[in-house]
């Protein structure tokens, strides 16, 4: 069993493959970090760079996510023993009011498959679960709306943020479909993502 197979089978969107081609090289003595890096992790900068060629659409990008992260619960005993670092910390939420998931749970998946440790704080979020996870240590915040009444709300936990005295401490990354680059701007965001792909690319800028 090789490593590509673990890539291919990411990239068919085949979970019971993947799981299969995973559990094959760990048993056989591959170093789990490298089976990572180069079956999971470049599977799925290849799917991102293929939605943004138009060649993978959202369902593609989720059933190759969801293939990935089969991949990364065999994986995840075996880093956690091996010591390897996470690229950051994201937490990621859809804001109070909105209870809207589908995008932000594709967000928080691209980004897993990237290297980060993510949490995901679910839907309709206060600015104090926020503000909790920003005390306890955290590089970026990830907030999502899809009602234009609830984009606001972002607005309200960057300033509640601010008020702490913890604004510099954090990079906020905003999204969803009634969001823009301006409004991000507007409401002191550090960026505007407008789909999963340029998300964890704009994680990742963030975080160099």
């Amino acid at each position: 069993m090789e490593i590509k197979n673990v890539y291919e089978a990411v990239l068919e969107g085949d979970a019971g493959g993947v799981q299969d081609a995973v559990q094959a090289l760990l048993d056989a003595g591959a170093a789990a970090d490298e089976v990572l890096q180069q079956g999971l992790i470049n599977a799925m900068q290849e799917v991102g760079k293929r939605y943004e060629e138009g060649e993978y659409f959202v369902p593609e990008m989720l059933i190759a996510a969801r293939a990935m992260q089969s991949g990364l619960a065999l994986l995840k005993p075996h880093l956690a023993t091996s010591g390897v670092v996470s690229s950051g910390k994201v937490v990621v939420g859809t804001v109070k009011g909105d209870l809207h998931d589908i995008g932000k749970n594709l967000v928080a998946m691209m980004l897993e498959g990237a290297g980060f440790e993510v949490v995901d704080l679910g839907t309709d979020v206060g600015p104090e679960k926020f503000m909790e996870v920003v005390r306890n240590g955290v590089d970026v915040i990830g907030m999502s709306a899809l009602l234009t009444t609830t984009m606001n709300n972002m607005q309200d936990v960057i300033e509640a943020i601010d008020d702490m005295g913890m604004r510099d401490k954090v990079k906020i990354v905003i999204g969803g479909a009634p969001v823009t680059d301006d409004f991000a701007k507007q409401i002191g965001a550090d960026g505007f993502a407008p789909d999963a792909s340029s998300a964890v690319r704009m994680v990742k800028e963030l975080m160099s």
